[in-house]
């Protein structure tokens, strides 16, 4: 069978971590891909930032690539366009608000012109080479949140994004169970599923739960400075603290950048419309404490963001004893030591810290298992593909699938070429999926060796040895635990050095690569008898 007459997918990023999404579907030779996303550099990535999808696999294919659709405005399903889209060289498509932040990061990376921004501002399909696609709107933490209806040759594809079943929204009107069932009569050949949530026994529970539950925990701190923290992209929460301040009879205060942009592209695009008016932090901190209510970035511990610089006394706004401050957001996994940090600081000042284990101010947007439930029976698709979860999530909603009586389950990770259509569906191969990293100003291998010696000199330190004209040996140390014993390691280690180089004879001792080596060997072992540890040694010889 030759390789076009067939329907594939394949996940670059996204299957096996929860983040930087980006999906590839090929179909007779040509491809489509879904979200351009990234993540954030954790701690085995020192001194970077971001972390990207390798898209060697299809920069390969980048003429046979017809166009990205971006299923929501989520940094892990957008973040990576400004730094890969003009290089891949197509079009982007998104519905109006995705489309306005998408745009903002064009204008920030200088790429407007370069780049063509397909706005799709209605629910009809669209063609891109044999695909044709139409978006269909579902519940999510961020305004417009889609699924997508990918109809192929091979069969009928709905890609869910990122989702959950929500009665009460408060932003955008989902597609609904009778609409979802009518798609399932169709006939779906491959559901492809979010897994972020399918450990939970519950229903993610409904946006207007939360806006009671706000409610009702801000009722309890009259007198009281409240600050509540969230994602600045959930627009439906940014609805939910605006009736709850005016409803609690407070003026609202907006600390943060991108909650300053968020509002901004929501009102653009029809969102937030009867946002109260919002006072800044000089007139709010002249307020009486039980009249204001601020809204501040920083809920995942971010150093630099609000709710940070407000820990540290470091911002127009001050909390002091008695305040509040509401985590109307989950922790992220991997931010806990950082959100923890901010919160001591919080408490330390006397300040009541309220999260979601304690009142019902948050819901995820993500399903829960009666949500993956009822989809999987309303749609009843022919193949499951879990996608967006660690693999633990992916590999328990597969079992998910096949007890709700879905006919395949194909479990697949970053990298796997899995074939849907024709014939059993499986996978039958697999291509590079790497990790790229943001360095500075530089997009290079997560596991280059410049990482790679990173790690060793934050986990062991550095020696730098210099050998001088007549084989004499200095050595300098950083980031050892040796403090007190410094100077008589320092002495050892130059011996051991020069007893090394005393053992080089003839063509070796005159050879620059063996001084090098036997210096670096000696200075190491010196440094792992007296610390323990094995530092990254460079050894620089200087002739005479």
């Amino acid at each position: 069978m030759k390789p076009q007459d067939e329907l594939i997918f394949c996940a670059l990023g996204g299957s096996g971590e929860i983040g930087m999404n980006v999906n590839l579907y090929g179909c007779r030779g040509k491809w489509l891909m879904v979200d351009l996303g990234m993540t954030f550099g954790a701690s085995e990535y020192p001194g970077t930032e971001l972390v990207f999808a390798d898209l060697e696999f299809i920069e390969d294919r980048r003429k046979d690539l017809l166009g990205i659709v971006l299923t929501h405005a989520h940094e892990d399903h957008i973040g990576a366009v400004p730094y890969f889209a003009e290089e891949l060289g197509v079009p982007l498509y998104a519905t109006p608000f995705t489309a306005r932040l998408v745009h903002s990061k064009l204008e920030e990376a200088g790429l407007v012109g370069k780049v063509e921004l397909r706005v799709i501002d209605h629910f009809d399909s669209f063609q891109i080479g044999d695909f044709s696609i139409r978006y269909v709107p579902l519940a999510h933490s961020i305004a417009e949140g889609n699924a997508l209806v990918i109809e192929t040759p091979f069969g009928r594809i709905f890609h869910t994004g990122d989702w959950k079943l929500d009665d009460e929204p408060l932003v955008g009107t989902p597609a609904t169970e009778a609409e979802l069932r009518a798609i399932g009569d169709e006939g779906v050949l491959a559901m492809v599923c979010d897994s972020t949530n399918v450990f939970n026994p519950e229903a993610s529970g409904s946006e207007g739960e939360v806006r009671r539950g706000l409610l009702e925990e801000v009722a309890k701190h009259k007198g009281r400075r409240v600050l509540v923290t969230t994602f600045a992209s959930n627009v439906a929460r940014l609805q939910t603290l605006a009736e709850v301040a005016v409803a609690s009879g407070r003026q609202l205060c907006v600390a943060g950048r991108s909650l300053d942009r968020i509002i901004q592209v929501a009102q653009a695009s029809g969102y937030l419309k009867d946002l109260p008016d919002i006072i800044d932090p000089q007139s709010a901190m002249r307020l009486p404490r039980g009249e204001v209510m601020f809204l501040a970035t920083g809920g995942q511990g971010e150093a630099r963001a609000a709710l940070g610089r407000i820990s540290e006394g470091n911002h127009d706004i001050a909390l002091s004893a008695g305040d509040v401050v509401l985590f109307s957001s989950r922790q992220i996994p991997g931010n806990e030591i950082a959100i923890g940090r901010i919160q001591n600081r919080l408490a330390e000042q006397g300040v009541s810290i309220v999260t979601d284990r304690q009142s019902y101010i948050h819901v995820s947007g993500h399903p829960g298992r009666p949500e993956l439930e009822a989809l999987y029976s309303w749609l009843r698709p022919e193949i499951l593909v879990p996608v967006h979860g660690e693999l633990r999530h992916m590999l328990e909603q597969a079992k998910l699938g096949a007890k709700c009586g879905i006919p395949s389950q194909v479990f697949q990770k970053n990298g796997d070429l899995v074939r849907l259509a024709p014939g059993k569906p499986g996978k039958f191969g697999v291509v590079r999926a790497g990790r790229l990293i943001l360095d500075g100003d530089i997009i290079t291998p997560a596991d280059g060796p410049a990482m790679v010696m990173r790690r060793r000199l934050a986990h062991n330190g550095v020696l730098m040895v210099v050998v001088g004209p007549g084989k004499r040996a200095q050595v300098a140390g950083l980031g050892l635990p040796l403090e007190e014993d410094y100077e008589d390691f320092r002495h050892e280690a130059e011996q051991d050095i020069l007893t090394a180089l005393a053992k080089l004879k003839g063509a070796k001792a005159r050879d620059r690569d063996e001084v090098t080596e036997a210096a670096r060997l000696a200075a190491r072992r010196a440094a792992q008898r007296w610390s323990g540890k094995k530092p990254q040694v460079q050894v620089m010889v200087v002739e005479g």
